[in-house]
């Protein structure tokens, strides 16, 4: 979780270490710290408002709307028989349930968030997704490597202005 550019917890599915850890000072330069679905949803955004879900180890979640992006925590909502949105469909799920009952449960979740939400278009992203049949309407698969679209996005209006103030860096 990362709130105003700090990280605030600790990664669910990663070692520890993270927290107060000095990014800027260990690799000698300036940086931006944002979560990875923050990351590959700011480069998928197309306009409008965008639910952004990474299937990948866990479940990683951005909503942007009108370009401000606002990374979320859905992954360990309840959804189910006890269970989390991403012991659903996440990649437990994925193993725990089969890719045919998986499917189903991703494309509910989308349904779900959709109503909650009110995106005009959610992209899917993260490694799992290429295990996704055909996707519902207003539904596309997204690539990992909009990740680095991302973060050019990220930014993209520092470098236009030449300067790194005001840019949120830490």
């Amino acid at each position: 979780m990362v709130i105003h550019g700090h990280i605030a917890l600790e990664p669910h599915n990663l070692g520890r270490g993270w927290i107060g850890f000095d990014f800027a000072g260990a690799f000698s330069c300036q940086v931006k710290i944002v979560n990875d679905a923050a990351m590959q949803a700011l480069g998928s955004y197309e306009g409008q408002r965008m639910l952004f879900l990474g299937l990948g180890t866990g479940l990683g979640s951005a909503l942007i709307v009108d370009g401000l992006v606002e990374p979320m925590e859905l992954a360990h909502l309840p959804y189910r028989k006890g269970r989390t949105y991403e012991e659903y469909i996440g990649a437990a799920g994925l193993k725990r349930l089969g890719k045919h009952k998986w499917r189903k449960h991703v494309w509910a979740v989308i349904s779900l968030l959709s109503k909650a939400l009110e995106p005009d278009y959610v992209v899917i992203g993260g490694g799992n997704a290429r295990f996704l049949d055909e996707p519902p309407k207003n539904v596309r698969i997204g690539s990992n490597a909009n990740a680095f679209t991302g973060g050019f996005r990220l930014w993209q209006d520092c470098l236009r202005r030449g300067s790194t103030i005001g840019c949120g860096l830490s």
